[in-house]
């Protein structure tokens, strides 16, 4: 891994108090906050792109979104074969 960037971040309190005392109940230590966060962040970004997905597909029909899906799925397929050959 390349070295980690620092981010300074404010939250609340109440926040604060919650999240170190949900880490101290999984057995997590004070250095597993930046790993938290960056699992945090993460999952937040998917989220949201998997929404913004969602919306823009949202007027067409299953059957158009499997075949475009099927036909994704076929062309990094043969793309992989090739590349194994």
């Amino acid at each position: 891994m390349t070295e980690a960037v620092r981010w300074t971040i404010e939250v609340s309190p109440e926040t604060d108090l919650a999240l170190r005392g949900f880490l101290d109940t999984q057995g997590m230590k004070k250095g597993d906050l930046s790993k938290f966060v960056e699992d945090a962040v993460r999952w937040r970004m998917l989220d949201r792109t998997v929404r913004v997905v969602k919306d823009r597909n949202s007027d067409m029909s299953g059957e158009t979104l499997e075949a475009m899906i099927d036909d994704a799925v076929g062309e990094v397929r043969a793309a992989a074969q090739d590349t194994a050959n």
